[in-house]
């Protein structure tokens, strides 16, 4: 055990030694990138630097909070639970290796709400710019040329376009868009131009301004939503912390010297083992919640 802790101080050493008269955050920070970026999905990549473009993304110092509190929550939980270094070494370890995890389910929920508030911007301004044009190829231009669209976004309205004038229909343009924005107003949106397109709809501007009724309602469902997400993420999380200590009313009731005892026995070992593991799952299936996709069927 000594040797091991002596270890661990000489690789700390050495290694502030190798960096010394550099920012030891700033080269973790590279080296971790340059190996994360090398391995991580495409799709994420690219959300990512779309939630880096948006100014959403954490600073450095914010991740090294992250990390440091990870770490000290584990360190803490795994040490009251089994009293031993190594182990709680092992689960610290094993805890800042879910941080990519996290950071992956925080961008997908940023990147997530900002299409989201660009599909609003998209059907909203199209219905009021269709009211004017009474085209809705005119009406995409007018939305487009306005500047409040982003990309992708932005870029996908103008292939919306190209495939309107290629074609000589909206058909292939609305099944293209509503294909990549599966939300519920884009659908009945584009439902509604087809209908108005081919049909000849009588009562089109009515029809029109009961789908923006529609939209607002959705909006507004989708950001009490959110709201009601947030509630749920704090008490949810002070929930999962609260049976990590449960253990500890254990401790209390059997005293600290015969729960050390205790564990000693495998059987005990294995179920504490299990009491983590199965908590961290739950408290990951609740993050995963949370971050899921914003107004998206």
């Amino acid at each position: 055990m000594e040797f091991f802790i002596l270890l661990i101080i000489a690789l700390v050493i050495v290694f502030s030694r190798k960096l010394q008269g550099q920012n030891v955050s700033k080269f973790v920070q590279t080296q971790f990138g340059s190996v994360y970026d090398k391995v991580a999905p495409y799709s994420f990549k690219v959300v990512r630097e779309k939630t880096k473009q948006l100014g959403r993304e954490y600073t450095p110092r914010q991740y090294t909070i992250q990390v440091t509190a990870i770490a000290g929550a584990a360190a803490i939980i795994s040490y009251l639970y089994f009293y031993s270094l190594p182990i709680t070494i092992m689960y610290v370890a094993i805890a800042i290796c879910f941080v990519p995890y996290l950071a992956y389910l925080r961008c997908k929920r940023e990147y997530s709400e900002f299409l989201f508030e660009q599909i609003q911007v998209y059907t909203s301004n199209t219905i009021m710019e269709f009211a004017t044009t009474q085209s809705f190829v005119k009406a995409i231009e007018g939305v487009r040329d306005s500047k409040l669209l982003d990309d992708p976004v932005k870029t996908d309205v103008e292939h919306m376009i190209e495939l309107a004038y290629q074609n000589g229909s909206i058909d292939e343009s609305l099944l293209y868009f509503s294909n990549l924005y599966p939300y519920y107003i884009v659908k009945n949106m584009h439902q509604l131009f087809l209908q108005i397109t081919k049909e000849g709809a009588q009562n089109s501007m009515d029809s029109l301004e009961n789908m923006q009724l529609d939209i607002d309602m959705l909006v507004e469902s989708v950001y009490r939503d959110r709201i009601d997400r947030k509630t749920f993420h704090k008490q949810f999380l002070g929930f999962g912390m609260m049976l990590y200590i449960l253990v500890m009313a254990v401790q209390f009731l059997l005293g600290t010297e015969e729960y050390i005892a205790l564990l000693d026995n495998i059987i005990c070992s294995i179920v504490l083992h299990l009491v983590i593991i199965v908590n961290t799952g739950f408290l990951l299936k609740g993050e995963k919640y949370y971050n899921e996709n914003v107004g998206a069927e």
